[in-house]
């Protein structure tokens, strides 16, 4: 069975490839801007694309005939959403309408990655089934992406996430474990708002929800989170407290105090139940994930 997975070079794309070539059912074919970053080279196929093209996502699906699409390539820093809307709507509007237009050609089961950031977080947690209602332009296009995937002649899944931490084969890109101990090794202060809450999720749990609907083809919505509820600054403080650091050093602010060009809900989170009945998906805790992490670090 052939998968097709964009958004290769990004934390979740690395993390799909070696779990679905484990798998040993599938043939997987990577794609992503530019040459490949991901330092596993074997055993599968890397395709550059630019998805923004319609007549290179055309090429490239009937090339393949991929019998599964997971599309996670995506623009997903949220402040830069905000400030280049055309560059975000191309890349999370017009790259998935592409996508699906090409997937419609061979019948593909596509899966979708999306956010909680659907939401205005009011309400949160959410279900599958809560009314979608962003409150800045990364949540707004990934709401009109679902809609193109939901309209379309295909089978899908939408699977929604929050907050993916992981470690990534790129030593330019940080995360906020690595951001929270390299600050604090320094002896340096950091500022982490306490006013925000969601499910963070381990990027191994959310490469392994994809991988339990891939196996089923199950069609739908899909949370695939983590299960606790917690605050940046919470998620700083466990960090602080794992390698040994001075959780003083670990300060706490409001979001209000924070001049940034996207709003972000207040409170999110994710409720799984469906994905644990469903698909038997089990998430790691945030100390377990940052076991995972920390072992995963270049020292």
């Amino acid at each position: 069975m052939k998968v097709l997975i964009t958004g290769s070079n990004g934390l979740l794309g690395q993390h799909l490839i070696p779990l679905f070539l484990q798998d040993g059912k599938y043939d997987v074919i990577a794609t992503g801007r530019g040459p490949n970053r991901f330092p596993l080279r074997d055993k599968y196929t890397y395709e550059a694309v630019n998805l923004r093209d319609a007549g290179s996502v055309k090429q490239l699906v009937e090339k393949h005939k991929p019998d599964i699409i997971i599309h996670g390539g995506a623009m997903s820093q949220v402040d830069d959403c905000e400030k280049n809307k055309d560059a975000c709507w191309d890349t999370n509007v017009g790259a998935t309408r592409y996508l699906v237009h090409a997937a419609e050609s061979c019948n593909a089961f596509f899966i979708f990655l999306s956010t909680d950031f659907v939401f205005d977080g009011l309400q949160g947690p959410y279900s599958e089934d809560a009314t979608v209602n962003p409150i800045n332009y990364y949540g707004t296009s990934k709401v009109a992406a679902e809609r193109l995937v939901i309209n379309s002649k295909l089978q899908w899944a939408i699977v929604r996430t929050v907050l993916v931490y992981g470690v990534v084969a790129d030593p330019h890109r940080n995360n906020m474990i690595t951001w929270v101990k390299n600050n604090l090794q320094q002896g340096k202060k950091v500022k982490v708002v306490d006013d925000q809450w969601r499910t963070p999720t381990l990027c191994h749990d959310l490469a392994q929800g994809c991988l339990l609907i891939a196996d089923k083809k199950a069609a739908g919505f899909f949370n695939i989170s983590g299960n606790e509820i917690l605050t940046p600054y919470d998620m700083a403080i466990q960090t602080a407290e794992y390698f040994k650091l001075d959780t003083s050093l670990v300060e706490k602010i409001s979001a209000k105090t924070l001049a940034q060009p996207a709003a972000r809900p207040a409170k999110t989170g994710l409720l799984i139940d469906k994905a644990a009945k469903e698909l038997g998906y089990q998430p790691r805790s945030f100390a377990e994930g940052l076991e995972i992490v920390a072992g995963e670090i270049k020292p």
